[in-house]
């Protein structure tokens, strides 16, 4: 037998033959002028110092200094010439980053529409060709482009954002990084004519730069980057069977009965969830005694008043309403319980509290918050 072992460049040739689809990393950022750009293709030239094949498919350098010299140290396609109403427009060329195959794409700008006549409508369409070719992607949006935000964005700086990017686009990304800068600095940048000319400084400080609407969006852009992490851990933790103390965003669970009181419960959660900025579940153990016409009708009114607050409703099943919650926030990696308590007296009271010293030695990770209701 020969002792034959693998060089890198073999095992590397075995990865690509194995490999389904492209890698897809996001540089996200909450304005114009905090690194997005320059971040990208320090990482392209990084990776094609390791002996990758890079190419810049579209960089918009807005005639930044810095951005032009990175730039200009990596092999770029040349853009397509696209005719439209009798001007001349420069797009990104797919087909020719797909004719040159290399491992690596950079691409600016997710959530640029292209003219009329290329072969997307928008760039992002362009990308996921690019990894369904299985080219590994990096590329960069500010926060204000992301579809779910946008009216939020409007509503903040009273500029309509036009170029929007599907959620579901970003919940492709393998990886999520954010470009960040403090607004001080940001607005520093700005006066030093770092970011747009001159002429255009004073505008943009009064307008979408000033320093509320950059706080604002710098947590929007923290937020989404959490949510990225936290969806890339729940992968990590269910891969390994992980602990439930693995967690990053805010997990709420309202639990509730078929009481008339279980509404306030509720509406406390979904306050609790907001201030958080976290995901809310209500969850119900369904039992027999629920099919009674008036709990069914009170429970159907609870249930409809948590789906109209954007909760997840859970109903469970079990013999031991504990156990059966305790599973649960354990497995979705629940952080914060709420338990509505009652004015409870004699055998029903000892089996209440018995009953959440149960859940909290089955889920001893969560914090638990029990609310005191009173009968109406």
């Amino acid at each position: 037998m020969s002792d034959y072992r693998k060089s890198p460049e073999e095992w590397l040739k075995t990865s690509d033959t194995e490999k389904t689809r492209g890698r897809f990393k996001v540089f996200l950022g909450y304005a114009p002028g905090v690194g997005k750009t320059y971040a990208m293709l320090s990482e392209g030239v990084r990776r094609r110092s390791r002996g990758e094949d890079v190419v810049i498919g579209v960089v918009e350098t807005h005639g930044r200094a810095g951005t032009l010299e990175m730039a200009g140290k990596l092999e770029q396609i040349p853009r397509k010439e696209i005719e439209y109403k009798g001007t001349i427009f420069t797009e990104m060329d797919v087909d020719a980053i797909l004719a040159r195959m290399p491992q690596v794409a950079l691409v600016d700008e997710l959530a640029h529409t292209n003219i009329e006549g290329s072969r997307t409508k928008k760039r992002y369409e362009d990308v996921l060709l690019l990894l369904e070719n299985k080219i590994d992607v990096l590329s960069t949006i500010n926060i204000q482009h992301v579809e779910s935000l946008s009216m939020r964005v409007q509503a903040l700086t009273g500029i309509k954002v036009h170029e929007q990017v599907p959620d579901w686009v970003l919940d492709q990304a393998d990886e999520i990084v954010i470009s960040d800068l403090t607004p001080e600095a940001l607005i520093t940048r700005m006066r030093r004519g770092d970011i747009y000319p001159s002429e255009r400084v004073e505008r943009a400080l009064s307008n979408f730069f000033r320093q509320g609407n950059l706080i604002a969006l710098r947590e929007m852009a923290l937020q989404r980057v959490t949510r990225a992490v936290d969806r890339t851990l729940d992968d990590y933790v269910k891969r390994k069977r992980l602990g439930p103390q693995w967690t990053v965003a805010e997990r709420i669970a309202v639990c509730i009965s078929a009481n008339p009181e279980a509404r306030d419960l509720i509406g406390r959660g979904a306050r609790l969830a907001e201030a958080l900025d976290g995901e809310l579940y209500v969850l119900h153990v369904d039992s027999e005694r629920d099919k009674e016409p008036e709990r069914k009708k009170t429970l159907e009114s609870h249930i409809q008043f948590a789906t109209n607050l954007g909760a997840t409703v859970v109903h469970l099943t079990g013999s031991s309403v504990a156990s059966a919650t305790a599973a649960f926030v354990k497995e979705q990696r629940i952080t914060q319980a709420l338990f509505g308590r009652s004015a409870l007296h004699g055998l029903k009271k000892y089996l209440y509290y018995l009953a959440i010293q149960k859940f909290m030695s089955e889920a001893p990770h969560v914090d638990l918050h029990i609310i005191t209701q009173e009968s109406r």
